[in-house]
C-alpha cells in the first residue's frame, strides 16, 4: 500500500472511499488505480489528461508518450516521478475497456510489445 500524506482527515476519508470503490468494481483498470494509489481528484484529472490528447489527436497534432507522461507526473503523487510503466499502464487500462483508444494507439501502438 501507498503511504499517502493527507492534509485533513476528509481527504483521507476520501482516498478511502474511492479506493474501496475501486474494489468493488474490480475492473482491470481499477485495479491498475488502485495498485498505483491514486486519489479521485488524480484519477478525474488523468481522465481530463486523456480527453486533451484526444482532442490534440483529432486535430492532427503531434504527440509522443514522453509528452504525455511528463503531463502524467504532473498529476500523480511524485513518488510515481519517472514510472513510464505507470503511465503506460493506464493508458492500455482505459484502451482495454475501450476508452480513449486512439490515445494508447498514438502514444504506444506502435511499441513492439503491441504489434500483435
Amino acid at each position: 500500500m501507498h503511504k499517502r500524506e493527507f492534509d485533513s482527515i476528509e481527504e483521507r476519508l476520501d482516498f478511502i472511499e474511492f479506493r474501496q470503490e475501486l474494489n468493488f468494481y474490480n475492473l482491470d483498470l481499477d485495479r491498475i488505480i488502485f495498485e498505483y494509489g491514486l486519489t479521485k481528484n488524480e484519477f478525474t484529472r488523468v481522465m481530463n489528461l486523456m480527453d486533451n490528447y484526444r482532442e490534440k489527436i483529432s486535430n492532427n497534432e503531434d504527440v509522443n508518450n514522453h509528452t504525455f507522461e511528463v503531463e502524467m507526473y504532473e498529476i500523480v503523487d511524485s513518488e510515481h516521478e519517472g514510472d513510464y510503466h505507470m503511465c503506460e499502464a493506464i493508458v492500455k487500462g482505459f484502451y482495454n475497456e475501450g476508452r480513449w483508444e486512439e490515445v494508447f494507439t498514438a502514444l504506444y501502438g506502435d511499441f513492439p510489445k503491441y504489434s500483435n
